[in-house]
């Protein structure tokens, strides 16, 4: 007759206070390097690569700017030849060229767009100095698309990140513990995301003079930008709960954020890094936002383009979300 054996279960080892410690400093520490990647490299290692330049002007004179301008600047920019400067105060003006070089008997004019970013503008001045200097011509500035009086600096637009960010996170909190009903919920994310357009817009426009005569344009573009945010959010978490949501929003704030751009447009960023952030909702939003004030839309379709796509895919996750949940409640109801 065999006797049965029992076995013995087994006992987890307890993991040593010392060494559970040591782990969650050094996982803690790993977030941190990588925050700090994330929101100072990008700042960090920004400057003008290949932004496209125009230069216009006599044919001799224009071929020694340039020769001066790739000494003085390897590699930042882009150079576009014009046949006029109102040519390329047009091109500015459409945002195909950052700026550009009018080089005539005269002198040097460099022709910038303060509105489309200070950095840029700032960098492209000193460059057309240094140039100035190396053929010896006297250099002026000429701001074609200049900032408003009230914001000579650009603060107010610069400054749109984080309420951006503010709009797309905290409203799919607050309507989903206010209403159980999907529509509803949905109704309340794009209402508020109508009215923070609006209140945004009133703010740069009648509190900070951050704009002028485009206060629909830019409350509009606000209000997409917004609900690019908010509506993929609010799906994630239909489809993946709790989890989707938190995955969501800790991109947007620390992937979407630093990576924006929004206070020296994208194309300050480093190569790629810049590319990647006008693909994301905060980056496309602040481009949108700055040619609907300072630009008359010009350049924005893109930006538009790219909201529009991330609303239809956060409704198109809230609605295989809420089938899933549709099929399940009918299961556990058999």
């Amino acid at each position: 007759m065999t006797t049965p054996t029992t076995t013995e279960p087994r006992t987890r080892r307890s993991v040593p206070p010392l060494a559970k410690l040591a782990g969650l400093t050094a996982a803690l520490g790993a977030i941190l390097i990588a925050l700090l990647a994330l929101f100072i490299l990008p700042s960090l290692k920004s400057g003008a690569h290949d932004l496209p330049l125009g230069v216009a002007g006599d044919p001799a004179a224009v071929t020694q700017v340039e020769t001066a301008l790739e000494k003085a600047a390897p590699g930042a920019y882009a150079v576009e030849a014009f046949s006029s400067a109102d040519d390329l105060d047009d091109a500015i003006a459409d945002r195909t060229v950052h700026g550009g070089l009018v080089a005539g008997p005269n002198g040097l004019e460099v022709h910038v767009a303060s509105a489309g970013s200070t950095a840029i503008s700032g960098s492209l001045t000193a460059t057309a100095q240094a140039v100035g200097q190396a053929t010896a011509l006297p250099v002026a500035v000429s701001d074609v698309v200049p900032l408003p009086e009230d914001d000579p600096t650009g603060i107010g637009i610069g400054g749109l990140a984080f309420p951006l960010v503010f709009g797309g996170i905290v409203p799919v909190v607050a309507f989903r513990s206010l209403f159980s009903s999907n529509r509803w919920k949905l109704a309340g994310l794009g209402t508020f995301a109508v009215a923070g357009g609006v209140i945004v817009a009133a703010v740069l426009r009648f509190w900070f003079g951050s704009i002028d005569d485009s206060f629909w344009p830019v409350a509009g573009a606000m209000a997409l930008g917004i609900a690019a945010l908010a509506i993929p959010l609010a799906g994630l978490q239909q489809a993946l709960g709790a989890k989707g949501f938190t995955i969501g929003a800790a991109s947007m704030m620390f992937l979407g954020n630093p990576l924006a751009g929004i206070a020296t447009t994208g194309a300050w960023l480093p190569s790629g890094l810049g590319d990647l952030g006008q693909l994301l909702p905060p980056g496309a939003a602040g481009a949108l936002v700055r040619s609907a004030a300072y630009f008359d839309g010009a350049g924005g379709l893109g930006a538009a383009l790219t909201l529009t796509g991330w609303i239809v895919a956060g409704f198109v996750l809230h609605a295989v979300g809420t089938r899933r949940a549709a099929r399940r409640d009918t299961v556990v109801a058999d």
